[in-house]
C-alpha cells in the first residue's frame, strides 16, 4: 500500500504564544512518518484561524512561506471552536486519505499521532484520542467534567469517555460526517453516530505550553448545555415528569387540607403558600426556558445560515511538486519566525 496523504487539522484562536512550538513539534512527526513511510510527502498541516485578534494569521502566513508542511484557513469572524474545526476537516477532506484534529495548546500528545496512523492502516476509519487519567486536573475541573459524561451516558447520548476533539478519521468517515447538516454542532456526538470501525488510543494529556485556556468554566458549561440539548430529549422529558410529580404532590397537599378541615386542625398562614407559589412559579419558569432552548435550536436549523466564512486560504494540493521536494529536505527543529 502506498503511504497515505494524512492533514493534521488544527483550529487556532489567539494563540501567537505557542503556535511556533506547534508548528516545530507537528513538523517533526511530520517528517518522522514520512521516514517511516506511514504517510505521503504531500502531507500537511492545515491551521484554521478562527478570528484571532492577535497575529496568530500573521504567523501561520509566515510558517506559510518557510515550512512546506504550512496550510492555512483564515474565518471571517470567529464562528467558534467546533465550527473552526469542521472548516478544517471540511477543506482537508478533498485531498487527504485521512485527518488528525488536535488543538493548537500541545496538552494533547502529538506523539501518539505515529498510533493513530498504524490503527488507520489497520482498518479502522476513526481512532478516538482517550486520555488515561485526569488526575493532573484540578478538583472542580476533573468533578465536572466526569459529571458531564455520565450525564449524557445517562441520558442515551454516545460519546468517548475523556475523548475531546483528538482524533484521526478516514476520507470515507470524512464524507460520512459532511452529509449531517447540522447547525448545532456537537462533533463528539456527531462521530460516534458514523459507525464506521473505530479504536482508542490512550495518552496522558499535559499542561497547556503557553497563552491562556480558551474554556473557562462558563464556556465550559455552556459547551455541556449545548451537547445535552443537541442529543438529547431527556431534559423535555424531565419537565414533564416534574409536571406530573407536582400534580401528585398538589393532590396530597389537597387531601390533607381537606382533612385538616374535617378535623379542625387547620392553621392559618401565608408562608406556605408564599413558598408554593415561588416554588410552581419558579418551576415553570424553567421548562419555559428549556422549551425555548430547543424551540431556538429549530429556529436556527430552519434558517440553515453558513456555519463559518472563510476569508483567505493558503491551500495545497497534491499536485505541489515544489512543495513535496521541499517536504522532504525540511528541518522543521531549526525553522523559526
Amino acid at each position: 500500500m502506498k503511504p497515505q496523504l494524512l492533514t493534521i487539522v488544527v483550529p487556532c484562536y489567539n494563540e501567537e504564544d505557542v503556535l511556533p512550538e506547534t508548528v516545530r513539534r507537528l513538523s517533526q512527526v511530520l517528517s518522522g512518518l514520512m521516514k517511516e513511510q506511514l504517510i505521503s510527502a504531500e502531507s500537511r498541516m492545515l491551521f484554521v484561524d478562527d478570528g484571532s485578534r492577535d497575529r496568530t494569521w500573521e504567523l501561520i502566513e509566515q510558517f506559510h512561506q518557510t515550512n512546506p508542511y504550512v496550510t492555512g484557513l483564515k474565518l471571517a469572524k470567529n464562528a467558534g471552536h467546533q465550527n473552526a474545526l469542521l472548516a478544517g476537516l471540511t477543506a482537508a477532506k478533498t485531498v487527504s486519505d485521512c485527518v488528525i484534529s488536535i488543538d493548537a495548546d500541545l496538552q494533547d500528545d502529538v506523539d501518539v499521532m505515529r498510533e493513530f496512523v498504524i490503527q488507520f492502516l489497520a482498518g479502522y476509519d476513526v481512532v478516538y484520542g482517550v486520555r488515561q487519567s485526569r488526575s493532573a486536573d484540578t478538583w472542580l475541573k476533573r468533578t465536572t467534567a466526569q459529571g458531564f459524561y455520565r450525564l449524557m451516558h445517562a441520558m442515551g447520548v454516545n460519546i468517548r469517555y475523556n475523548h475531546a476533539d483528538y482524533r484521526l478519521m478516514s476520507k470515507r468517515a470524512l464524507e460520512a460526517l459532511g452529509r449531517f447538516q447540522e447547525v448545532n454542532l456537537f462533533l463528539r456526538g456527531i462521530v460516534p453516530l458514523i459507525g464506521f470501525p473505530s479504536t482508542e488510543v490512550y495518552y496522558n494529556r499535559h499542561e497547556r505550553f503557553a497563552g491562556e485556556s480558551k474554556y473557562p468554566l462558563k464556556k465550559m458549561l455552556a459547551f455541556a448545555f449545548e451537547g445535552i440539548t443537541s442529543f438529547s430529549v431527556t431534559p423535555i422529558r424531565f419537565v414533564t415528569l416534574t409536571g406530573f410529580a407536582i400534580f401528585a404532590l398538589s393532590l396530597l397537599a389537597f387531601v390533607y387540607a381537606i382533612a385538616g378541615k374535617l378535623w379542625g386542625t387547620t392553621v392559618s398562614g401565608w408562608t406556605s403558600l408564599i413558598l408554593s407559589i415561588w416554588f410552581i412559579g419558579g418551576v415553570q419558569l424553567l421548562a419555559l426556558g428549556l422549551i425555548g432552548e430547543y424551540i431556538g435550536k429549530v429556529y436556527k436549523e430552519v434558517k440553515r445560515r453558513p456555519l463559518y466564512v472563510v476569508e483567505k486560504e493558503m491551500l495545497l494540493t497534491p499536485a505541489s511538486t515544489a512543495y513535496r521536494q521541499a517536504a522532504a529536505a525540511v528541518q522543521p527543529a531549526k525553522r523559526q519566525v
